[in-house]
């Protein structure tokens, strides 16, 4: 079973609420998708225990020595990403798209493309299993086909180790590395606040899932900071037929657990907050395991 924990903004709890969701899942693999800034390893501490290199493009190169300073490459980069100055062109790493029409039209051969070489997918063991995480090198893209190669390898590290249950941290927003961490999951919940931006940034998240056609619910967070919203939230998702998963009340314990490198399973699980996650995780058990006998039947 995978499990996708995604939010429409960021910083309403996601990576707090999964890391809960893998403690009391006992035995998961743990994807942190939010390859842009990974965070899960933070709080899980694993034991890496290998690393792989991602190609996230390339990027234009001058050598100095060959270039006779014509500008034809800056006639033709449409990114605006070469310029002259202090007596040379120069390419700003940021703004290159790696097309490499500059090293195709220089008359010197003055051009080349190196690979983007810095960012990383890191797998290890961690207290609860199995993790994997990338980490995308800033300035580098296609934070999707990372996201890609995580949860890919995700489920090999789920056949090999018989652990079923993938729980995958995906990043914030609507993009292409949210689609690519939630396309395929058998559940995704939808972390939200009680703030008109973070109810603005739900509704599209759940016109985007609605459109996946994959079983969703929400987790309002924080709900007790701003009720008026949270009863709006709730009007809205009942209005669409979303299930609220549960209502969890401000608790300065999620910072104080995170501060210990652990969830607030672990550190208060008597706690509100930690009493209705056990109950969303006992209910999702629960779920699956009707979804198991109808199979067999």
């Amino acid at each position: 079973m995978e499990i996708a924990v995604i939010s429409g903004k960021g910083g309403t709890g996601k990576s707090s609420i999964t890391a809960a969701l893998a403690t009391l899942a006992k035995s998961a693999v743990l994807a942190d998708c939010d390859v842009d800034a990974a965070n899960m390893h933070l709080i899980m501490n694993p034991d890496i225990r290998e690393s792989f290199v991602y190609i996230a493009g390339e990027k234009a190169v001058i050598d100095y020595a060959k270039c006779r300073s014509c500008g034809l490459c800056q006639d033709y980069c449409r990114f605006d990403a070469i310029r002259f100055g202090e007596g040379k062109y120069e390419i700003d790493e940021v703004s290159c798209d790696g097309c490499k029409l500059c090293s195709r039209i220089c008359p010197a051969g003055a051009i080349t493309m190196h690979k983007n070489d810095k960012s990383r997918m890191h797998t290890g063991i961690y207290r609860y299993g199995h993790m994997v995480f990338g980490r995308l090198e800033p300035g580098e893209e296609n934070s999707g086909k990372l996201v890609a190669m995580v949860r890919s390898k995700a489920r090999e590290m789920s056949e090999k180790s018989g652990i079923n249950t993938i729980l995958i941290d995906s990043p914030p927003g609507i993009g292409c590395a949210v689609i690519s961490s939630v396309t395929g999951v058998d559940r995704i919940f939808i972390v939200t606040e009680p703030s008109l931006s973070a109810f603005s940034d739900l509704k599209r998240t759940i016109e985007l899932i609605d459109l996946l056609g994959t079983r969703m619910s929400v987790i309002i967070n924080k709900y007790d900071l701003a009720p008026h919203v949270s009863d709006i939230i709730e009007e809205y998702c009942r209005e669409k037929g979303v299930e609220i998963s549960g209502k969890l009340p401000f608790d300065e314990e999620f910072v104080h657990s995170m501060v210990q490198c652990k969830s607030i399973i672990e550190t208060k699980p008597d706690s509100e907050a930690g009493i209705v996650l056990s109950e969303i995780w006992k209910k999702l058990l629960n779920e699956k395991i009707r979804k198991q006998i109808s199979t067999i039947n």
